[in-house]
């Protein structure tokens, strides 16, 4: 067996040992699949909210929001987002709450009327 062969099995042996070694240290720790568990929720929860309250508030007022001045969130539970209309707007101020327990938006207040109020 020559040099080059030598090296190039050397080689393929670390590739190996490597991959190996990557394929044992795979399962994740109960810590780490819960912090992955509640990014997962606080992503889905972000992406409703801001697909569901723009469309409302534009369906009430006939103004389009696209970015929220705020936003407020526990990080497991609910997700507030909250506007502030600018001039020419329809609108002053609206704010817009989606509880993961209810599924979609739970309160929907624009210029401090309740719009959308719905409980547990």
């Amino acid at each position: 067996m020559g040099e080059s062969q030598k090296l190039m099995l050397a080689v393929a042996g670390v590739f190996a040992a490597g991959f190996i070694m990557v394929g044992v240290n795979k399962e994740q720790s109960n810590e780490e699949k819960e912090a992955a568990s509640q990014i997962r929720t606080l992503v889905a929860m972000q992406e409703m909210a801001n697909t569901k309250c723009p469309k409302l508030i534009q369906n009430k007022t006939g103004t389009q929001v696209y970015f929220p001045s705020k936003t407020d969130t526990d990080k497991e539970t609910y997700v507030t987002l909250e506007w502030v209309g600018e001039q020419g707007d329809n609108f002053k101020t609206a704010s817009c709450t989606l509880h993961q327990q209810l599924g979609g938006v739970s309160k929907l207040v624009i210029d401090g009327q309740v719009l959308i109020d719905k409980k547990f």
